[in-house]
């Protein structure tokens, strides 16, 4: 399955029904009265955010949303039927946004909802409009119409960490080691073509997401390579790792390579920049104390946290996720405390 995180697709809800307008006429009731039931509300369009869909792809595949129209009403009272809704899963962290890129609403909780469209109102039957000095209304409603426009959905992956580095800073690996996920692996840069999530659990039963977003490159941020696309799908997340190759494989010095990633992240903006950050050396198995020295010095008066790991041994593994795991309930402490209410009213 492709992995498809912005579509644009046509959505129509469905029309009303309109209204009966009909008289009751039995042998032996001369004046039966009004009996012309109501039309049915047309369909709606509605999303609603799933942990079982991970990417648009169904919709980029099937471009328009058309919902049916409600049935006329009918004489004998009878309303007409509802036309049926396009009730539509989406992955948790979908953006809809209208034509001029307003965003309208933003899906970041399991099985919240969202009515893209809503469905016509049928129209009433002439029994509706019958009163003591009208006693035979003949006319009735049409059904008004369903809403109808294009909408631009955005997805932006719901993580709580974001690991990030250059091509073949040993990421995937990372993923692997650590979480359920299985990216593919190989000696080759941007093995990672596609956003990877995994879930790391935790000895006291809990755990964090990790989002492994595809190697950055210099100008990425403007359109060059792979990773540019895919930043945004780390928006959300507590905290950012910077992987880093401590053994320098792709002949790129260790500041090179951190002055790279944080150039890519200022020109994406401060929603990336201000983050919570963790400088992580991979492939320390491979260095000898002189050299593990020598970027501990370099590194040493960073603002960032430095842990030392070994993606491939499990080296320095256990440290670094306790840690980000610290972080994270932080900023689940935080955002409950955003939520809660500080003024009451007696």
């Amino acid at each position: 399955m492709r992995f498809i995180d912005e579509v644009k697709i046509e959505v129509r809800a469905g029309n009303g029904g309109k209204g009966a307008t009909s008289f009751r006429r039995e042998k032996y009731i001369p004046k039966g009265g009004p009996n012309g039931g109501d039309g049915g509300r047309g369909g709606h369009v509605i999303f609603v955010a799933s942990r079982d869909k991970n990417t648009l792809q169904e919709l980029y595949l099937r471009k328009r949303l058309i919902a049916k129209n409600g049935e006329s009403g009918k004489g004998s009272d009878c309303h007409g039927k509802n036309g049926d809704d396009i009730i539509i899963e989406v992955p948790i962290g979908t953006i809809v946004k209208d034509e001029d890129g307003h965003t309208l609403v933003d899906l970041a909780v399991a099985g919240s909802s969202y009515h893209l469209a809503r469905g016509g109102e049928g129209g009433m039957g002439n029994a509706r409009f019958a009163t003591s000095t009208n006693r035979a209304p003949r006319y009735s409603q049409p059904g008004l119409e369903g809403e109808q426009g294009i909408r631009f959905l955005e997805l932006k992956l719901m993580a709580d960490v974001g690991l990030v580095g250059l091509p073949n800073a040993g990421k995937s690996t990372l993923l692997a080691h650590i979480s359920n996920a299985r990216p593919k692996i190989a000696d080759y840069p941007f093995t990672t073509i596609k956003p990877m999530l995994g879930q790391v659990f935790m000895d006291d039963g809990d755990g964090f997401v990790v989002a492994d977003i595809p190697g950055l490159i210099e100008g990425a941020h403007e359109g060059k390579g792979l990773g540019h696309r895919f930043l945004k799908h780390i928006e959300r997340t507590a905290v950012l790792l910077h992987l880093v190759d401590a053994a320098c494989e792709d002949g790129k010095p260790v500041p090179e390579q951190i002055t790279e990633i944080n150039g890519e992240l200022e020109g994406y903006g401060e929603t990336l920049v201000e983050k919570p950050r963790v400088l992580v050396f991979n492939k320390s198995d491979a260095l000898l104390d002189a050299e593990r020295e020598a970027i501990e010095a370099e590194v040493a008066d960073s603002p960032y946290k430095v842990f030392f790991v070994s993606a491939v041994t499990g080296e320095g593994i256990k440290p670094l996720l306790w840690y980000i795991y610290d972080q994270v309930l932080q900023m689940r402490k935080r955002a409950i405390e955003e939520m809660r209410p500080t003024d009451y009213e007696e």
